[in-house]
């Protein structure tokens, strides 16, 4: 059983909620990403040394998230941050997600995400 070292990701989590717009491609209408969720995924890809770990085990993900403000909701950035996971190669599927511990801090000068990943047996 692993247990990764801690990482933190600096910037404003965003939420899952307000990352995506309609747009329309060949007369239908899409999904697109959000430019703040472009940048997000491109910051975070930056800052994770652990990318292209490639974990293919179910694993435990602890995370404590820091808002700027109370307003944003902590599950709306799970999904982004195991999206930003898998995005980047630390882990092969965010499908192995088994365990979740979240907390949410305010932090207004210096919103980030620190997390750990634990495989499990």
């Amino acid at each position: 059983m692993d247990k990764y070292p801690e990482i933190t990701i600096y910037g404003a989590c965003p939420s899952k909620s307000n990352c995506y717009k309609v747009v329309r491609r060949e007369g239908h209408g899409t999904l697109s990403k959000s430019d703040a969720l472009k940048s997000y995924e491109q910051s975070f890809f930056m800052q994770n040394t652990l990318r292209n770990k490639k974990i293919s085990r179910r694993f435990k993900f602890t995370v404590d998230v820091y808002y700027k403000s109370d307003r944003p909701d902590l599950d709306n950035s799970l999904k982004i941050l195991l999206d930003c996971l898998q995005l980047c190669g630390t882990i092969a599927n965010d499908r192995l997600c088994a365990e979740i511990h979240a907390r949410k801090f305010i932090d207004k000068t210096n919103p980030r995400v620190v997390f750990t990943i634990e495989e499990l047996l």
